[in-house]
């Protein structure tokens, strides 16, 4: 392990990387949590609840690989605080949204401030990391999923009680992680410069071949069906696993968003669990497992009671989560000289196609009915077994 990858520094970038990432997440997360809200005050369906999340996240994935693109070519690293004022806008917009398009337009902003964070924080990670990319990947998407299961909790300890306008409290939030990002621009010279140096003397000491374009654009396909697999089942359970409970067990509105925090904050433990082992057995195994392995608890889960429901879901999401630092790391491995656009395009897909499926998942929720949703879904992670078209690229 050289000197880099150890550095003290370097983890300390990692870890307030890690707090944006996890501040950045939760206002996301905020607006799927307050989806009970808006449907009751808005007289919303369940097709219009999908249409506020494809906005979101098409919003996030469409400038995603653009950033990510020009930020290959010319270093931005001041460009994630550039981001947060976009969410800071689209978070007091919403807070004071009084029209369906309002809402759309709010959480569109808040979209485009995630799309321009991503890149160049993903690529401040990488550089950050050293000799050990699953530990870096995992600690700044541990920050983002910890993020993302908080929201649910200050919806419902915050929102719930105080109403739609209390959503401008968290502008703080951006606010702090501006600060935060700021800090981290001032290291990205030095940490990019030595991640450079280990580059160089991992290549130095290598024999590996690069990667022809057909094993990179096969590599590239499978990745991207099998990020929206995963992203279709976990948005089964951002977007409707409330009104599932509610449905199902007839439970109170913060009963479900507690509920929603534990699956989320599994999948904060499963990020980083992943990245780890991934370091460790490879991440094709790492891919593999995460996919394919939830099958017999998604089957299960549609005839559990209220316990069990629990139970299964955290241990879904413990072992599906685990997949995204892996399949982010294959990706930037098959094109070492193109963080960016891979952080860009990955993070983008993972917005874009979430959002497509979500979209589909209203519809057929409307059409059959939540439950029937996830006996449907339960049958998803099948798709697990294209990960025997993955090229080996692993040495």
């Amino acid at each position: 392990m050289t000197a880099a990858a150890r550095s003290g520094t370097y983890l300390a970038v990692l870890s307030v990387l890690g707090v944006t990432h996890l501040l950045n997440d939760l206002m996301q997360s905020l607006i799927p949590a307050v989806y009970p809200i808006l449907k009751a005050s808005y007289a919303l369906d369940f097709a219009q609840i999908g249409m506020i999340t494809l906005t979101f996240q098409v919003a996030g994935a469409l400038l995603q690989p653009v950033v990510g693109m020009f930020t290959d070519r010319r270093p931005a690293p001041y460009s994630p605080v550039a981001g947060m004022m976009f969410t800071l806008t689209g978070l007091i917009s919403l807070a004071f949204a009084g029209s369906y398009a309002t809402i759309l337009m709010s959480v569109a902003l808040i979209g485009i401030g995630s799309s321009i964070f991503h890149p160049e924080a993903t690529r401040t990670a990488r550089y950050a990391a050293g000799g050990r990319q699953g530990l870096a990947q995992g600690i700044f998407q541990v920050g983002g999923q910890t993020g993302g299961a908080l929201g649910p909790v200050l919806a419902a300890f915050i929102v719930v009680p105080w109403g739609q306008p209390s959503l401008a409290w968290f502008a703080l939030a951006a606010l702090t992680a501006m600060i935060l990002l700021t800090w981290i621009g001032r290291q990205q010279a030095r940490i990019s410069a030595a991640f450079a140096q280990l580059r160089a003397q991992i290549k130095k000491g290598s024999d590996a071949p690069q990667h022809s374009r057909s094993t990179v654009a096969v590599g590239l396909v499978v990745l991207t069906l099998l990020m929206f697999i995963k992203n279709a089942y976990g948005e089964s359970f951002r977007s409707f696993y409330t009104f599932y409970l509610i449905e199902q067990f007839e439970v109170s509105i913060r009963t479900s968003q507690m509920m929603l925090f534990v699956f989320l904050l599994a999948a904060a433990i499963g990020v980083l669990v992943g990245g780890i082992v991934g370091d460790r057995i490879g991440r094709y195994r790492i891919i593999w497992i995460s996919i394919l392995g939830p099958l017999p608890l998604t089957l299960l889960l549609p005839h559990a009671d209220l316990f069990w429901t629990g139970v299964l879901t955290v241990l879904i999401n413990l072992i599906m989560s685990s997949a995204f630092a892996s399949i982010l790391i294959y990706a930037m491995e098959l094109l070492p000289n193109r963080i960016g656009l891979i952080g860009g395009l990955f993070y983008g897909l993972n917005f874009g196609l979430a959002g497509i499926a979500a979209a589909m998942l209203g519809v057929l929720a409307d059409s059959y009915g939540v439950g029937t949703l996830y006996q449907i879904c339960a049958f998803l992670p099948l798709a697990g077994l294209l990960a025997w078209f993955l090229p080996r690229i692993e040495h």
